[in-house]
Formats: structure tokens, C-alpha cells, sequence
């Protein structure tokens, strides 16, 4: 290289006009051969794509840019996401999670009201006025809803348990709630108006254009033996349909007893008042009703001399 420009030198300062053509090719060449050595020392020769590149490698600035990539190992230092343990840290919401289910559970079966008490015989109370309501609403007579349960209520639940197959108990429990619930309801089988006295049911409805419009708790024939004037017979109650023919406004005695403001419909049978009426048979063979629902019968007129009755 120091031997091409020592050649150079001696022709410096000529105009290229004063110069022979061969002189010139000379020079020319002489040229060529400085650039080509030029580029081969600056180490652009191999890799470049190659045309305008040329001028960026004669500037050596853009290869200590490129080393700036390298030596920046701020992807590889920054273990930040690594190093930040948050989610690994972060188990607050796993740790009160496992409570979390089981106080709920318990803070929810605090605030779940208690299911009703059982109401019987001598509860009073709202509670009570409602179940009075309800009865009534259903047909069930029970007289005034006063929110005490008494007799006639009782009586009212027996006719309800027995029209919906339960236990005669007279309390109201769950299942009697949900018979009410349901508004069980016997079916009447007669036809019309009438009486309707149902023995398996142990039930005495006022029956209007078919359905039963008051149900009522009744007795009737025990089928128990008894004795009277010396002969012994089998409390029964006959079954068939018939026609109230007499009744008696005040008390009747008989043989067999006392009975109130009877209504009878074949021979000695009748529907009557009593102060016992159980929730079974019990009776010689009439149709017990408590002295207050035969009382009503009366008041209603709703067994006037020649109606049905028909027991079955």
C-alpha cells in the first residue's frame, strides 16, 4: 500500500490534460486497486448485501451500535417476572377460601327461619288465627276464628286429618300444614243437596249442587255389642239414603242416652248434638256432632224436615 502511493506522489500536482492517455489508465487502475484495498482492510468484503452499503462501512460508527444489543442482556438480567413471586405469594385468597365455605354454610343455617311449632289444644296466637282461617276457607266449621284453639277447633282439624288420610290426633304438624297447605278437601258422592255421612271417613258434609260447602268431625256406630231393655244388639250405622222425617229442638231422652236437637232419619237414627265426639266410632249408631256444629245446622236451616241423607 505504502509502495502505490509512493508512486502516486510524483504525480500529484499535474493537471490530468498534461498527462499522456496511458498515464491516465494507469492512475485509473492505480485507484481501483487503493479502493479494493481500502474495503478489504475495513472487513466489509464478506458479508455485506452489497451496492449502496459501501459508503456505511467506510463510517465505523453503526458497528459499536451493534454491539449494543449484546451487551445489553437486560432480557436475560430482568428475571423480574421470575423473581416476582406474586402469584406464589399470593395465596391470601387460597388460604381464607378454605373457611370461606364452611362459615357460610353455618352463618346461612342461623338465618334460616325455624320451621313452625305444632299448634294443639290451647295455643293461641297469630299462628293459630291463621290455621282458623285456612279451615274455614276450606269448609272445615270451626265457628269464629278467635286465634284459640278449643274444642271446635279441634274438631275442625279431626274432619281435615280425616279427609286427607293422616293420623287423628288433632295437632297440627307438618303434615296437617300441608294438608292444609294443599287445601285437601273431601269429595261428595251426592248428587244435588243433601246430607252426606261418609263411615270410612268418619265425615258429615252439607252437600250443595254436589260439593261439600261445610265439613264436619262425626261419629258414628262403634260395632261394639251393648245392651238395652234387656236385649243386646251391635251399634251400627245403617247405610242407604234417606229423609230427615222428625227432629226435636231441645234435648230428647232415650234409652240410650240424651240427645241434643236430634234430626232423625230412619227409625231411631239421627244426626244429634253431644259433648262427646271422638275422632272414631263411638257412638250406638247415631251421627255424633258437637252441640255448637248442630246448633249451626239449625240456625242455617241446612237439614230442614225431608232432606237427603245418604250414608255410605
Amino acid at each position: 500500500m505504502w509502495s502505490l502511493r509512493a508512486l502516486w506522489r510524483p504525480l500529484e500536482g499535474m493537471r490530468p490534460s498534461s498527462l499522456h492517455p496511458s498515464a491516465l489508465a494507469a492512475l485509473a487502475a492505480l485507484a481501483a486497486v487503493t479502493a479494493l484495498s481500502g474495503c478489504a482492510q475495513a472487513g466489509v468484503w464478506g458479508g455485506a448485501v452489497g451496492g449502496p452499503a459501501a459508503p456505511a462501512a467506510a463510517s465505523p460508527s453503526p458497528s459499536p451500535a451493534r454491539t449494543t444489543p449484546s451487551v445489553s442482556p437486560t432480557p436475560s438480567v430482568s428475571p423480574t417476572p421470575s423473581v416476582s413471586p406474586t402469584p406464589s405469594a399470593s395465596p391470601t385468597p387460597t388460604t381464607p377460601a378454605v373457611p370461606a365455605p364452611s362459615t357460610t354454610p353455618s352463618s346461612t343455617a342461623a338465618a334460616t327461619p325455624r320451621p313452625l311449632e305444632a299448634l294443639r289444644y290451647g295455643d293461641s296466637g297469630p299462628e293459630v288465627l291463621a290455621v282458623q282461617q285456612r279451615l274455614t276457607t276450606l269448609g272445615y266449621w270451626l265457628g269464629p276464628a278467635d286465634g284459640n284453639f278449643g274444642a271446635l277447633t279441634q274438631q275442625a282439624v279431626f274432619a281435615l286429618q280425616k279427609s286427607a288420610g293422616l293420623s287423628r290426633d288433632g295437632i297440627v304438624g307438618p303434615k296437617t300444614r300441608a294438608a292444609l297447605t294443599a287445601g285437601t278437601r273431601p269429595r261428595a258422592t251426592l248428587s244435588g243437596n243433601g246430607i252426606e255421612i261418609d263411615l270410612e271417613r268418619q265425615v258429615l258434609m252439607v252437600v250443595r249442587q254436589g260439593a261439600p260447602t261445610v265439613i264436619l268431625n262425626t261419629s258414628t256406630g262403634s260395632g261394639e255389642q251393648y245392651t238395652s231393655k234387656g236385649h243386646t244388639s251391635t251399634a251400627y250405622t245403617p247405610t242407604g239414603t234417606f229423609t230427615v222425617f222428625r227432629q226435636v229442638d231441645g234435648q230428647d231422652d232415650s234409652d240410650l242416652g240424651s240427645l241434643w236437637r236430634p234430626k232423625y232419619f230412619y227409625r231411631g237414627w239421627a244426626v244429634h248434638g253431644s259433648p262427646s265426639i271422638p275422632p272414631y266410632p263411638a257412638s250406638h249408631g247415631c251421627a255424633r256432632l258437637s252441640n255448637a256444629a248442630i246448633d249451626m245446622i239449625w240456625a242455617e236451616g241446612l237439614m230442614p224436615i225431608g232432606s237427603r241423607v245418604l250414608v255410605h
